[in-house]
């Protein structure tokens, strides 16, 4: 079984589709929807995990690549700046995905964006700003 989250893009043309549903019938995928947005000029913007067969998932992601629906990993819009980080800690005590995670040897943060779900606690919790979101 694979798992993916990834960052999907709708254009308004596609709003009312059953896209989503489709994943689930036609491709066999389970999936958990982590964020959903919908702006004014109804784009809209979905984050979720995917779970089937490496081989249904890459078919279900060509899909929505077909139908027009842009697709990216979730890794790619979790970011933190490392220049303004100061590893004080604060996000790794509400990180409930265990991406925030302290190095006892060098109390230094580290980050594994492949396990961040985009809950948005370390932007909250973080007092220098350093994790930001990129939707």
């Amino acid at each position: 079984m694979t798992s993916k989250r990834i960052v999907l893009r709708f254009p308004p043309r596609l709003i009312n589709r059953p896209i989503v549903s489709d994943l689930v019938k036609r491709y066999d995928l389970e999936f958990n929807i982590l964020k959903a947005y919908v702006t004014q000029r109804e784009e809209g913007l979905l984050v979720l995990e995917i779970s089937g067969t490496s081989d249904a998932c890459e078919r279900g992601l060509n899909y929505l690549a077909e139908v027009g629906v842009s697709v990216q990993p979730l890794s790619q819009d979790i970011v933190r700046d490392d220049d303004r980080c100061t590893h004080c800690g604060l996000c790794v005590s509400v990180c409930p995905s265990g991406a925030l995670a302290l190095d006892r040897e060098t109390m230094m943060v580290l980050f594994d964006n492949e396990k961040c779900i985009a809950c948005e606690l370390c932007i909250k919790a973080c007092p220098t700003r350093a994790m930001e979101l990129h939707f």
